[in-house]
């Protein structure tokens, strides 16, 4: 029996084109966003505004990791942990 591969393995649906600079370009955003994040989260007075931006915070970390450890950074040894 032939195992199918899962959708991330498919090349039909993935270009792998994106430059470094795009990457780094990604990078750059996802950490303003993540700081902004953070500011209002702790200027935040009301609870669900806070939540959300703490929420969305979180978040981006996971993105600005995972960005970090496709570049390369040494200090990055695993996204997922």
């Amino acid at each position: 029996m032939s195992k199918e591969m899962s959708d991330h393995q498919d090349s039909e649906h993935f270009t792998y084109d994106r430059s470094w600079g795009e990457i780094e370009q990604m990078l750059f955003e996802a950490e303003l966003q993540m700081n902004k994040h953070n500011t209002a989260a702790l200027a935040a007075v009301h609870k669900d505004n806070r939540i959300f931006h703490v929420r969305n915070y979180t978040a981006l970390r996971g993105v600005v990791k995972t960005l970090r450890w496709v570049l390369g950074d040494i200090k990055v040894k695993d996204p997922l942990k």
